[in-house]
């Protein structure tokens, strides 16, 4: 059975059944809705700590790594109780709320209408899921400095809270930060995300859950690995679904590779069989491979992730493909430098911003659309852009063909690179 099937069949309450990586995708895909007149916000002074964690307010940035520290620093006793205060006074928003307020067009910008609408209402008439408040709502857009973070807490009253991080859309902004992901971590909504688990958890429930899906798994296990110890004593499960990974030699401090120790059995990695987001940079746990009844980068919607019972179907292990792009670009972000790398992603969207494409989607989805904006990109790029791009990407395409030559899969790699090579 797929997403919908499930949350429409599974009639279980929490209290019967504890919730499962299937109840975490269907969170994580709920927190992809825009539904600010909706849900209650996080705390005005708290936005204004999250700006300046992820340098929006550039003169109160902190230092990469030092994002726990710098909030116990802007907190103090009036904040406890401000805490108490507010964990007793705000009203979390349910689904039905979503449904009442009838604002799609706002609610789904970005979303496919038909089924996220669906899965409100699903979440509205379900006795597992109706009583899931939201609250503490965030969502910050900085074009200019390359921002993008929400996030939004559920919370069962009494029992437990998932701490929910928003995933990747198809705006450049959003893909432009994942591939900062793979040149400069940690990224200002990786910092953010820390700084908010610490927050947030401050008047949650004492047992938590954290997770996202896509660029959202990766933020769930960054804040997890950053969180002061306190907090993250309290993490029952970080669950990724098909998140990007890290850079090679990221997270490999100490107080990092300490805080893995830790949370060592309590971080859910999956992905599916043909992934090609969730196969990007070096895992810090090892993934579950889900059947999809999807192909290529369809299969990165959870929409078209099968289920049986309470989780999902698993298979031995991710195809050749999704193992040949891992490979493939892992292979080529190393053949740069660390000064040439950031040129090279520059030069990237230089080029997908001319190209004619409304959206990121529109390239990174493959088949014939997504050629013809290549196409454009390469056609109307400066000379400095393809100076750059170029070479590249011809270097892409020959650790790809080094690939197959050798009688392996290279994946969506090949044919991306191809296409930017004709």
């Amino acid at each position: 059975m797929d997403l919908f099937q499930y949350l429409e069949g599974e009639l279980r309450t929490f209290d019967q059944l504890g919730l499962t990586p299937v109840d975490s995708a269907a969170i994580s895909q709920m927190s992809m809705i825009d539904a600010p007149a909706v849900v209650p916000a996080l705390r005005r002074a708290d936005v204004a700590r999250l700006r300046r964690v992820g340098g929006i307010d550039a003169a109160g940035a902190c230092m990469p790594g030092e994002e726990t520290t710098f909030m116990g620093r802007l907190s103090g006793a009036a904040d406890a109780v401000a805490d108490r205060l507010y964990s007793r006074t705000v009203r979390g928003a349910h689904a039905s709320d979503l449904l009442a307020a009838e604002l799609y067009d706002s609610m789904f910008t970005g979303l496919d209408h038909d089924n996220t609408k669906r899965q409100i209402a699903s979440f509205a008439a379900s006795p597992r899921f109706r009583e899931l408040e939201m609250r503490d709502y965030v969502a910050l857009l900085d074009q200019e400095r390359r921002v993008q973070f929400s996030a939004t807490c559920y919370v069962m009253p009494g029992a437990w809270a998932y701490v929910a991080f928003r995933g990747t859309d198809t705006s450049f902004t959003g893909w432009r930060e994942n591939f900062d992901m793979a040149v400069t971590p940690p990224v200002p909504a990786q910092r953010m995300a820390a700084a908010y688990l610490e927050l947030v958890a401050r008047h949650l429930p004492q047992r938590l859950y954290v997770g996202g899906h896509s660029k959202g798994g990766n933020l769930a296990t960054y804040a997890a690995v950053r969180c002061s110890d306190a907090v993250r004593a309290r993490i029952a499960c970080v669950f990724d679904h098909d998140g990007p990974g890290f850079k090679a030699g990221f997270l490999s401090d100490e107080p990092a590779l300490a805080a893995l120790r830790a949370l060592e059995g309590r971080i859910h990695r999956t992905v599916p069989v043909d992934s090609v987001v969730g196969m990007i940079m070096n895992e810090v746990a090892p993934a579950r491979a889900v059947r999809s009844s999807a192909y290529g980068m369809d299969q990165h919607s959870v929409f078209s992730w099968e289920i049986d019972g309470g989780d999902f179907v698993y298979e031995e292990g991710v195809s050749a493909g999704a193992k040949g792009t891992h490979e493939v670009l892992g292979a080529w972000l190393a053949s740069f430098s660390d000064e040439e790398l950031p040129g090279v992603v520059d030069a990237l969207f230089s080029a997908m911003a001319v190209s004619g494409a409304q959206n990121a989607g529109q390239i990174f989805g493959g088949g014939p659309q997504a050629a013809q904006c290549i196409h454009e990109a390469i056609r109307k790029s400066d000379e400095r852009t393809r100076e750059v791009l170029g070479p590249a990407l011809a270097k892409l395409a020959q650790i790809a063909a080094e690939r197959i030559a050798r009688g392996a899969v290279a994946g969506i790699a090949q044919g991306f690179a191809s296409l930017f090579n004709r």
